[in-house]
């Protein structure tokens, strides 16, 4: 069997990617390493965990034995990294937590990786250490177009609105320029990747992407947070005048990305994974209490009075926009899903799942966790 670590997969894009590789590569064992924190849940992976190619193993990725340990037990060729603090507001708050796991933990990874692969006869043929990273460490891009224009990208997912808010966007080639703690430690785990690709040679692959939506995501981040306040009318906080602008992807065609890099990108190269598809906040939050309302059989724009503007984040960007071109033409991807039917899709699963939600928002999860592995 080939064994492949996938840090982070009890977290919302991790727990994607690991039910995506448990269930298309039988001759997989897929190796779930997270450190089960607030925002790791196994409730995300109920469905696939009696699986017989699944390992799940609490660990901590900064834990550089542990990791070696681990690799050297499973004969691991392959790690897919998505283990990583994400939440801006946390890192404004709490820098250190996210440089510590952002950034050591990558090198922890890293390090286990490049000893244990130097000491096989084989090296480092057929292996691969593949970084996910964010569209955030390229700090922020202007936004020249407010009320939107035709976007230039087109895409058998494109829907009615497909907007561009600005004629620049995010390419391979951006130079890096984070304004947050959060993606100054992303921005420093990526030039580690690479350090360490061209240092010893170790075959890498980086890939930066756009805000991602649908289930299982943590409910601190805007879309979830807003499904659940509007459903218990609670108000809707707005940062700002709302003008802020982001390019949306579905989580699972971010997974399909990863899966299709992960076998068939190229060594040490970068790929930018986005949704072609901007959205000001304040129009993406209208369209989410338009579809929670529908959905409850409450009355169309019956709790737009929750919307609660609040001041702004400090440094909030602007505009993020992915130009996902390259691998568009080089790997034959693309969202396959309009925005509006991935918020069909999300809210539903929201609304369809609220014991999830509720043991989310109560901890009780946490608790759970805790004392199991405390039997332990």
């Amino acid at each position: 069997m080939k064994s492949i670590i996938i840090t982070g997969g009890a977290g919302f894009i991790g727990s994607h990617v690991v039910r995506l590789f448990v269930t298309k590569y039988p001759e997989y064992r897929v190796i779930n390493v997270d450190k089960l924190t607030y925002a790791g849940n196994l409730a995300n992976l109920k469905d696939i965990e009696g699986r017989p190619n699944y390992l799940f193993v609490r660990a901590d990725i900064c834990d550089y034995e542990a990791m070696l340990a681990l690799m050297r037990e499973h004969a691991v060729s392959g790690v897919i990294h998505l283990a990583a603090e994400s939440h801006v507001d946390r890192s404004i708050k709490d820098p250190f937590t996210f440089a510590r796991t952002n950034v050591l933990g990558t090198l922890s990874l890293l390090q286990a990786a490049k000893v244990y692969w130097e000491s096989l006869p084989e090296g480092y043929d057929g292996k691969l250490f593949y970084h996910i990273s964010t569209d955030e460490v390229y700090g922020a891009l202007e936004l020249t177009n407010p009320e939107g224009i035709e976007s230039p990208f087109t895409t058998r997912a494109s829907s009615e609105h497909h907007h561009a808010y600005g004629t620049e966007f995010f390419r391979e080639c951006t130079k890096y320029n984070p304004h947050s703690p959060y993606s100054a430690s992303k921005a420093s785990s990526d030039h580690f990747v690479r350090a360490f690709h061209d240092t010893y040679g170790m075959p890498t692959v980086v890939t930066n992407c756009s805000n991602n939506y649908g289930p299982y995501q943590f409910p601190e981040k805007l879309i979830p947070l807003f499904i659940n306040n509007i459903r218990h009318r609670k108000p809707l906080p707005v940062y700002g005048k709302g003008e802020n602008v982001r390019d949306w992807l579905y989580v699972e065609d971010h997974a399909r990305a990863i899966d299709l890099i992960f076998h068939k990108g190229k060594t040490a190269d970068t790929y930018n994974i986005g949704g072609f598809n901007e959205w000001k906040n304040i129009d993406l939050i209208r369209v989410v209490i338009n579809t929670v309302d529908r959905l409850l059989g409450r009355r169309e724009d019956e709790d737009m009075d929750l919307i609660t503007y609040v001041t702004d984040r400090v440094g909030h960007d602007k505009r993020y926009a992915i130009d996902s071109t390259k691998l568009q033409k080089e790997l034959g991807w693309e969202p396959s899903l309009q925005f509006e039917e991935g918020i069909e899709k999300t809210v539903r699963w929201y609304l369809d799942n609220q014991e999830w939600m509720d043991n989310i928002t109560s901890g009780d999860y946490e608790k759970y966790y805790e004392e199991m592995y405390e039997k332990r």
